[in-house]
């Protein structure tokens, strides 16, 4: 029994040292919440190279912390508990020190308040652009480089007066991105809405919430979804019966998909709004880095800002000089915001030199400046997007 238990003793012992090497090691993990699957795929490989590229650019100069920046990715499925099931994955399986996603609102929000907020792991979000998520209670640990739907519903508001529709109907996907852009847009609209309703993703037919929506006549469906989740369906079947002809989109359906599955003949013409980049140096710097990488860089939105996330991830753990959640997320407005030298897209070597010197660093990113507020949101640029001749184009960009 003495025996039995100096070896006990000593297994424990061992396992204990093995733990603490591993704490120890060098470099940090990351991890990328990503909707490989559902209403969302469509964006999500593209957000994900954008990351990878990010990643790549930070382990050849270096990597974080003395060793390699490590990205382990986990499939939302543009589902709220899946979400979480993968973010809590990546907590307490995976070990990460920071958290790179997710795209919908409806998946960042959960995640961000069971599994962020209490395992002190700091979140950046690419494309998450809902409202609520300003005033979240999430003790600092959210942010997004992306900026608010209460911004993007001004400027669609805008948009849509000048296109001269005075009368709209709204069908928005039953979550936080659906109802806090729906609201935004209702708020700055000049003209008349006549119905605003929700619809619940993957359906086998929307002719219930179509109908609804047609009453009153009017001359336009305002669509807030995703591309699988609902939205490809909800035009064809509007088409198909009879119930519109017009649309106006927001970013979540910003896709050649609506060119491809629906067609040119129906779409040409239709227009919306998404965050987009405004034109810098910075842009350009990653729009070449990417098409060296991955080739074309595609017309879809959210590349950039997760190109950007990953950066300012990277450049925190740096700045923080330990693996710890507290101490990066203190240190990612430190790396963002003004003041301090700028950093541009690909030069991680030389904010790591910076950082080692003791000088402060303005990340610049592809996507906007990224100047962090106290809610963890940035302002940024949109842009009206139309398809045009059978392609969907960038037709102007709104600050």
């Amino acid at each position: 029994m003495i025996r039995s238990g100096l070896k006990t003793a000593a297994v424990a012992a061992f396992a204990t040292g093995l733990l603490a090497g591993t704490a120890m090691a060098e470099g940090a993990r990351v991890g990328a919440l990503i909707p490989l699957t559902g209403g969302l795929q469509a964006y999500g490989e593209s957000s994900l190279n954008g990351i990878r590229l990010a990643v790549k650019e930070v382990n050849e100069a270096g990597g974080v912390l003395g060793g390699e920046l490590e990205l382990v990715v986990g499939d939302t499925q543009t589902r709220a508990q899946p979400a979480i099931d993968a973010a809590m994955r990546l907590v307490s399986v995976d070990g990460v020190v920071g958290i790179l996603g997710a795209l919908s609102s409806g998946n960042t929000i959960p995640v961000a308040t069971s599994v962020s907020k209490p395992n002190q792991i700091p979140q950046i979000s690419n494309a998450s652009t809902a409202p609520a998520i300003t005033t979240l209670d999430d003790d600092d640990f959210l942010f997004r480089t992306t900026p608010s739907d209460a911004y993007q519903g001004v400027v669609l508001a805008d948009l849509v007066e000048s296109a001269g529709i005075d009368e709209i109907a709204i069908l928005y996907v039953n979550n936080d991105y659906g109802l806090g852009l729906a609201e935004s847009f209702a708020e700055n609209y000049g003209g008349s809405i006549t119905s605003s309703s929700a619809f619940e993703p993957n359906k086998a037919s929307y002719r219930g919430e179509l109908q609804g929506a047609s009453g009153g006549d009017p001359e336009a469906l305002l669509l807030i979804a995703y591309p699988d989740d609902g939205g490809l369906l909800i035009l064809r079947q509007s088409l198909e019966e009879g119930f519109f002809d017009r649309f106006v989109f927001t970013d979540g359906m910003k896709t050649t998909q609506l060119v491809e599955d629906i067609g040119a003949q129906f779409m040409d013409g239709m227009f919306g709004t998404a965050p987009a980049s405004a034109d810098s140096e910075a842009g350009d710097r990653f729009a070449e880095a990417y098409e060296a990488e991955y080739g074309e860089l595609p017309p879809l939105p959210f590349i950039d800002s997760a190109y950007d996330a990953a950066m300012i991830m990277a450049l925190a753990i740096e700045k923080a000089g330990e693996a710890d959640g507290v101490a990066i997320r203190d240190a990612i407005r430190e790396v963002a915001n003004e003041p301090g030298e700028v950093i541009l897209p690909g030069e991680f070597a030389k904010a790591k030199e910076l950082i080692a010197d003791g000088v402060d660093i303005n990340y610049e990113g592809a996507a906007g400046s990224h100047e962090f507020d106290e809610n963890g949101d940035v302002s940024g640029t949109f842009e009206h997007w139309a398809v045009m001749d059978g392609a969907v184009t960038t037709v102007e960009l709104i600050q």
